[in-house]
């Protein structure tokens, strides 16, 4: 049903596109019994999303790695949160990319990703990620046109080996509008709660706005693969961000096809006195 209103987008491989001529939210507010109902199909959604983790989990065959990334503000923490919240801990992690320590800065950049890639039968999610060098490294002007082309090349092999290793990778960007973020970034400044969110680069990677979408853009059209695609999920609002990621993971996991592995011992001996 929320699909009429978002254009939810996967970027095929080498084909151009543009951030700003895709919608981050609605053409118009939506009705309020159309808003309950996607929060129901995000209910049903949930328990059909932790059925599937637990059998992944279980058969111990298959990882799945989603990428979340986007512009300060967009919610990849929310979506984590909400997402998941309905879903056994176990076999899920999730791991946050910062800017990489003194040691890490001492091997190549995908040394400390490929650490923490999933195991079989692990559902893993990237809090930013490695695609932070060939984004910040860029717009910064850490490396040139040339090593940003090599390591679109990386990337892509890189993440090859992990399909071909069985993980199934999902990369979602979350666009969100320059004033969306504007608003996100007042109400944190507003609530002291909400301070220890803030640091001196969201404010000085919002006047680059630009520059990191253009980033975004030529890293996204050079990496989407049949094997890792991208998706563009509209983030204006929490409430379809969610509910395209759980239909997104949901359609993964059940494309799997991961069948629930057998008793480790006869059942028909079984007793129950």
């Amino acid at each position: 049903m929320s699909k009429k209103i978002f254009n939810l987008r996967r970027i095929d491989s080498g084909n151009s596109f543009s951030l700003p001529d895709i919608p981050t939210a609605p053409p118009a507010e939506p009705k309020k019994s159309h808003l309950e109902s996607v929060k129901r199909e995000i209910s049903e959604l949930s328990e059909r999303l932790n059925k599937l983790q637990l059998r992944l989990h279980a058969s111990n065959e298959r990882g799945v790695l989603l990428v979340l990334q986007g512009m300060d503000t967009s919610g990849k923490d929310g979506a984590i949160r909400h997402v998941f919240s309905h879903v056994s801990p176990l076999g899920v992690r999730a791991e946050p990319f910062g800017a990489p320590s003194a040691d890490e800065r001492r091997h190549d950049y995908l040394w400390r990703v490929h650490a923490k890639v999933p195991r079989r039968g692990e559902f893993v999610v990237f809090n930013r990620s490695h695609y932070e060098d060939v984004l910040v490294t860029r717009v910064r002007g850490w490396i040139n046109k040339t090593t940003c082309k090599q390591r679109y090349q990386h990337i892509q092999a890189f993440e090859r080996m992990l399909s071909d290793e069985g993980i199934a990778i999902i990369k979602c960007y979350l666009h969100i509008s320059k004033q969306e973020q504007k608003q996100r970034l007042q109400a944190r400044m507003d609530d002291p709660d909400k301070h220890w969110k803030l640091q001196a680069s969201d404010f000085e990677d919002r006047r680059l706005w630009k520059d990191f979408i253009k980033a975004y853009e030529d890293a996204i059209i050079a990496t989407s693969t049949d094997y890792a695609p991208w998706y563009v999920i509209p983030a204006d609002s929490k409430t379809y961000r969610d509910y395209f990621l759980m239909t997104l993971l949901v359609e993964t996991l059940e494309g799997l096809k991961i069948k629930p592995p057998a008793a480790s011992f006869d059942l028909k001996s079984a007793r129950l006195d």
